[in-house]
């Protein structure tokens, strides 16, 4: 079952990763999250001239996720989580999470260096194992558009070092998430657009 849930056009377009049974929770007991990223999904385009635009601080591609989400009510959160030993108070603040509705908490990850992807899934497993996270989701790149970002002059966006499946699916497989359902999506070349 697992990634047979989703949308035969989302399977076609993406590559996609799923542990600890995401997609079965996601549809049942968050439809509406679920319907979102398949909306979100299938309404986003990779535009060549997102692609080719000057680096900066967030890509025209990121902005271009967060209005699908935005516009969806998704919110950019940050936990505050506070310890407490012997009365005395420790504050333990994870990054913001990108995207945040309910239980589900979804991060893109496009043109940034991988260990970014051990800081997501560390920080999904914490809020898992806090019960204030039910499914973690993180956006970002198939292997085959490395060739795309070298045909076009984007030779650092072809790094080997940078975020993309093949550096997330083994920190996946490794535990790096613990017990938290994670569902991966890689963004192919069937949503590549070479005249916008």
């Amino acid at each position: 079952m697992g990634i047979d849930l989703l949308p035969q056009n989302v399977r076609n377009a993406y590559q996609i990763e799923e542990r600890h049974h995401a997609c079965a929770i996601l549809r049942s007991d968050f439809p509406e999250q679920w319907d979102d990223l398949i909306a979100v999904l299938n309404s986003f385009v990779l535009r060549r001239s997102h692609v080719e635009a000057k680096g900066g601080n967030k890509s025209p591609i990121a902005r271009a996720l967060d209005d699908l989400f935005f516009k969806r009510k998704w919110i950019e959160h940050g936990y505050e989580i506070a310890v407490t030993a012997d009365g005395a108070r420790t504050l333990a603040p994870t990054h913001h999470v990108d995207y945040c509705k309910g239980r589900v908490a979804i991060e893109t990850e496009w043109n940034n260096k991988d260990p970014f992807f051990d800081r997501d899934l560390t920080t999904f497993r914490l809020l898992f194992d806090l019960n204030v996270l039910s499914v973690g989701v993180i956006i970002t790149r198939a292997d085959e558009l490395q060739k795309l970002f070298f045909d076009l002059g984007k030779t650092t966006a072809a790094g080997a070092a940078t975020t993309h499946m093949s550096k997330l699916i083994p920190k996946m497989y490794n535990q790096a998430s613990g017990g938290c359902p994670v569902l991966a999506f890689g963004i192919t070349m069937k949503k590549y657009d070479p005249k916008s």
